[in-house]
């Protein structure tokens, strides 16, 4: 079939939109046409190139190329089409898709971390998860890769079963593409990994579409203290309405308050949730939490870099830890299920993440609000 998508062709591009063909779903995959797709940071690092693929990586999962690429991992719509073998959903479903697939069966998926399945080794691998081979091409038949085996966006999406999960008919879509990325990894940062609980004094470094979900992860766990820091005062609103007390625009700002509030014990927790994770932050983050304090990694580093600022004395001696996380180290079928019912009760906000709605081909103006600070999270409406 024939639709449209928005294609990187190179770094430091804009995405452009043109018409593709998309193959018959083999028996393990289906169509989905897109309602809604999540402007997420992690696409724009392909374009400015903070987080740049390794040639050699990419040849190691057995890709000839990685762009030109289809953008997009976060995002809903409604099943049209299923191959022979797909039993989780039929035509007419409405589904989330998951930037992670689960197979249901590995060694990660059985023992209940989903988030860990073995066949997230292929998101950035050429072809469909099924058997490698394309069947996502340019009019002139360039074979097309796929941002986290999905390409949100796009007007049609041809999917492996693993990377869609049921939602009911009677929620927004607009409201079930956000869960599938930056309110799941956000909220499951300070939830699963951070282990926040009633009572707790929390950093959330970066109040983005991650870190406020993050803040409000941490509000509805009972937080007492949820201390915002971001280099943009406009986010100072925004990150209040999400939960947060305080808010202050760096770790200096940010350290002397904690230490008061605290009575001098600190945070309990920091989570990193900026645009670019840099190594320069995690001492910073080790400073402001207590003894036995745990600092959550959420936000994207670039592939290649290894230095990070660490005092291993003050980690060891003061019994304190350091954790990385992906899709907020929760399940994703059972944690998109789970956050829609908290959105349905009032507990979760989830349109008041969407700042603008943007079209399809409207998609480079979205990044750019994105870039000026001007947007928690843009989304395309494609109806």
């Amino acid at each position: 079939m024939k639709t449209r998508a928005a294609i990187l062709w190179g770094e430091g591009q804009d995405w452009k939109v043109e018409e593709i063909s998309l193959g018959d779903p083999a028996p393990s995959e289906l169509i989905v046409k897109t309602a809604y797709a999540g402007l997420c940071h992690s696409d724009e690092h392909l374009v400015t190139g903070d987080i740049t693929i390794p040639q050699e990586a990419i040849e190691a999962m057995g890709a000839p190329h990685f762009l030109p690429c289809i953008g997009g991992h976060e995002g809903s719509g409604v099943v049209v089409e299923v191959g022979s073998g797909v039993t989780s959903v039929a035509p007419g479903d409405h589904v989330s898709v998951s930037f992670v697939p689960s197979c249901g069966s590995c060694h990660w998926c059985a023992t209940g971390r989903q988030n860990l399945c073995d066949m997230g080794a292929g998101t950035l691998a050429s072809g469909m998860l099924s058997d490698g081979q394309y069947r996502h091409h340019t009019a002139d038949g360039t074979p097309l890769n796929r941002i986290a085996q999905l390409g949100t966006f796009s007007e049609h999406m041809l999917v492996n079963e693993a990377s869609v999960i049921k939602v009911d008919k009677d929620l927004p879509l607009d409201a079930v593409s956000l869960v599938s990325c930056g309110v799941a990894t956000g909220v499951g940062s300070a939830q699963n990994r951070a282990g926040v609980s009633s009572g707790d004094t929390v950093v959330v470094v970066g109040i983005g579409g991650i870190g406020a979900n993050a803040v409000q992860g941490a509000r509805m766990a009972g937080a007492s203290n949820i201390i915002a820091i971001d280099t943009n005062p406009d986010r100072k609103e925004k990150a209040q309405e999400f939960g947060a007390t305080h808010f202050f625009s760096s770790f200096d700002e940010a350290i002397g308050a904690v230490s008061e509030m605290t009575r001098g014990i600190m945070a309990d927790s920091c989570i990193l949730t900026p645009g670019v994770t840099t190594g320069d932050l995690v001492q910073p983050a080790m400073d402001v939490i207590s003894k036995d304090g745990t600092v959550v990694v959420t936000g994207l580093a670039p592939m290649q870099q290894q230095e990070v600022g660490l005092s291993l004395f003050n980690l060891a001696m003061w019994n304190k830890e350091i954790k990385g996380t992906i899709f907020g180290s929760g399940s994703p079928r059972v944690e998109i299920p789970k956050l829609l019912r908290q959105y349905q009760q009032g507990q979760l906000k989830l349109h008041e993440l969407i700042t603008q709605t943007y079209t399809l081909d409207q998609i480079n103006e979205g990044y750019q609000d994105m870039r000026d600070g001007k947007n928690i999270r843009g989304v395309i409406a494609f109806d």
